[in-house]
């Protein structure tokens, strides 16, 4: 920065004499001050810029992926699920039964599941709407969001054992054998009647 402005002092005195005077030192040093200028202006300008491409950049991250709130999501849907499949009909009398003995075990395996995902992979299974009616075992599947593919399907069938009546067995199957391996999660008794079907609702009176 010295040895610039040595050299534009040296210039102008050189000028001067070249010319005989016609240039005088102070439009010389006009001159100078306002070469100055532009590189102070152009030095701000690309402090400017350099400012303006630094606020284009994201002020924020994107929220991390949080794999305990996506299960809790996960869990929420499911015993919603399992509540909309019992139907008004079933959900009072085995609605607290299930809840307690058989849900924690649905959790277990859920979250059993996911630890074999890694997050990208993880936060694209999503949970199906709707359980299925009538008399299908259907309560719900969670799958891969990009490939449709089921990865994992929980069930419940009713059975009618010799004398004992009805139960309903919930289960569930993984995509690791197709499906075929049948995992019990538990039973809970119905009745000796038959129980009505899946997702039935009250008659209004």
């Amino acid at each position: 920065m010295k040895t610039a402005v040595w050299f534009r002092k040296s210039l102008i005195i050189l000028v001067s004499v070249l010319t005989f005077g016609l240039v005088t030192p102070s439009d010389l040093a006009w001159l100078a001050e306002a070469d100055s200028l532009k590189d102070a202006k152009k030095g701000l300008v690309e402090e400017k810029g350099s400012a303006y491409l630094a606020s284009q950049k994201p002020t924020e991250l994107e929220d991390e992926f949080n794999r305990e709130e996506f299960l809790s999501g996960i869990l929420d849907k499911a015993e919603e699920n399992a509540f909309m499949k019992f139907g008004d009909k079933i959900k009072p009398k085995i609605g607290d039964e299930f809840k307690m003995a058989i849900f924690p075990k649905v959790e277990e395996a859920i979250t059993e599941m996911a630890t074999q995902f890694p997050d990208e992979k993880l936060q694209q299974l999503t949970i199906t709407e709707q359980p299925s009616a009538g008399r299908a075992e259907k309560i719900f599947h969670i799958y891969d969001s990009i490939s449709g593919k089921d990865i994992i399907r929980f069930h419940v069938r009713q059975e009618n054992p010799p004398l004992e009546g009805y139960w309903f067995n919930f289960h569930y199957h993984t995509y690791h054998d197709s499906f075929a391996t049948h995992y019990d999660i538990g039973k809970i008794y119905w009745d000796k009647n038959t129980p009505p079907e899946w997702t039935s609702k009250r008659m209004l009176s």
